[in-house]
């Protein structure tokens, strides 16, 4: 069925009235939704949006949502959605998340919120995902049930334009994709750069990832970050330019932690937690001009219904009902190891690290490898008090790094942010780490 750019809402109408797995061709030319903020598209299984050349569906800073509804199997190709004004946390292009969609060689751009949500099953490929107010894409779904989640051949590129981490500061809610409670993603041959924030953010109960070939470059946060999730392999990735903005920034406040490009908060390999792998395998990369390297870190205050948990109502995979996560139970096994999310069996290996600082302009803070926690305080009934988590992170949960190359003056961090060490003292017997690795100090690639 053709859609005429001239009359406006033809889109919105035509779908309205077709019957379930139609196919809607959009003519060249700016196709408008009525002027109303409610104004969307509200497709049927199995329906498929096919743009001509310079088709181009825009909101005209009006209308909230593009395509909204629960309508499954849903396809949009060759399209430009832009000009939409969603509301923080809510997305333009599948706005309720309804499972398989399939977004190919379409530009989501200059949309408020985000500009694609996610369902179980979608699929996201050779797209442009560009200069969102918020994210690029929000791969949540209230209740959970995302799985089979496909991101492959895409830029992802300038979001966060809104810049959230300034308006509401830790609030967590930025970057070019967020992924929560994601169980199998594979993230693949994208070009991921220039976002202001983290480039990719998994928090909270993500498992499964396979996250390979793609370029992760010039966000102003970490490339990466893993957070509260399981089991992912982190494999033939280039990285480099990563997190100059956000690691100075804490840098100059005269802040000590170990800001990383790669950064793993409260993650690792569960083998009770069905996936692909049964650890955290980190390999084959090549990171290059980052603000720091890798950072492997667990909150000893955070746990589940601890009041530090900032993933406030959520707990861990192996304990579904936070309530029993209680004084005296959470004191004993097997809660007092359910009940956290840990960074434990973490293999990082065969990588290349080159660090010049006179390219990333810093002279320290810009240089460690780090695994290390906080000393426990809070709250008061907490079992996990005191170093019991920095020790556990640092010597017994299987955090191994090995048979890297290192080329530039990389410093090492364990235990705590205050223990500073050398290459030798990073392989010697207290941290044995980095067994069969090299260094040179020099700069350069």
């Amino acid at each position: 069925m053709t859609v005429d750019p001239a009359v406006v809402g033809d889109l919105a109408s035509k779908t309205k009235s077709s019957p379930a797995n139609t196919t809607f061709w959009l003519r060249p030319g700016k196709h408008r939704l009525t002027p109303d903020r409610y104004a969307q598209v509200i497709p049927k299984k199995g329906d498929r949006y096919l743009g001509a050349p310079g088709a181009v569906l825009d909101g005209g800073k009006k209308n909230q949502y593009a395509f909204a509804g629960t309508a499954r199997d849903v396809t949009i190709r060759y399209l430009t959605v832009q000009h939409f004004v969603a509301p923080q946390n809510e997305g333009v292009v599948n706005h309720d998340s309804a499972d398989g969609w399939v977004i190919e060689h379409t530009t989501i751009q200059d949309n408020s919120g985000a500009g694609l949500m996610a369902g179980a099953r979608q699929q996201v490929r050779a797209s442009c995902l560009r200069d969102n107010g918020q994210y690029g894409m929000n791969a949540y779904k209230g209740g959970g049930g995302i799985s089979g989640l496909v991101v492959e051949d895409n830029e992802i590129v300038g979001n966060n334009t809104d810049n959230w981490e300034r308006k509401q500061e830790g609030c967590g809610c930025s970057g070019g994709i967020k992924f929560w409670a994601v169980n199998g993603a594979d993230v693949r041959g994208n070009w991921v750069h220039d976002n202001r924030g983290a480039g990719l953010w998994a928090d909270t109960n993500n498992n499964d990832f396979l996250i390979e070939n793609n370029v992760l470059e010039n966000n102003d946060g970490a490339a990466l970050i893993y957070e509260t999730s399981y089991n992912a392999i982190i494999r033939n990735n280039t990285i480099r330019r990563n997190n100059w903005v956000e690691g100075r920034r804490y840098a100059d406040r005269g802040d000590n932690f170990p800001y990383a490009t790669v950064y793993l908060s409260e993650s690792g390999g569960e083998p009770r937690v069905r996936a692909r792998t049964d650890k955290i395998e980190i390999y084959r990369n090549v990171l290059e001009n980052n603000w720091s390297g890798i950072t492997l870190w667990e909150n000893a205050d955070r746990f589940c219904n601890s009041p530090a948990n900032t993933s406030s109502g959520d707990c861990t995979l192996l304990v579904k009902d936070p309530h029993r996560c209680v004084e005296p139970a959470i004191a004993k096994a097997p809660l007092y190891s359910d009940c956290r999310w840990k960074t434990q069996r973490v293999d990082i290996h065969d990588n290349r690290f080159v660090l010049d600082e006179s390219v990333v302009q810093c002279t320290e803070m810009c240089d460690r490898m780090a695994v290390l926690s906080n000393y426990g305080t809070y709250p008061d009934w907490s079992p996990y008090k005191g170093e019991k988590v920095a020790e556990a992170i640092t010597h017994e949960q299987d955090n191994r790094w090995h048979h890297n190359v290192y080329v530039g003056p990389w410093e090492f961090v364990a235990y705590d942010p205050s223990r500073v060490f050398d290459f030798d003292e990073w392989q010697g017997t207290d941290y044995r780490q980095d067994a069969g690795s090299t260094l040179d100090p020099r700069a350069g690639g």
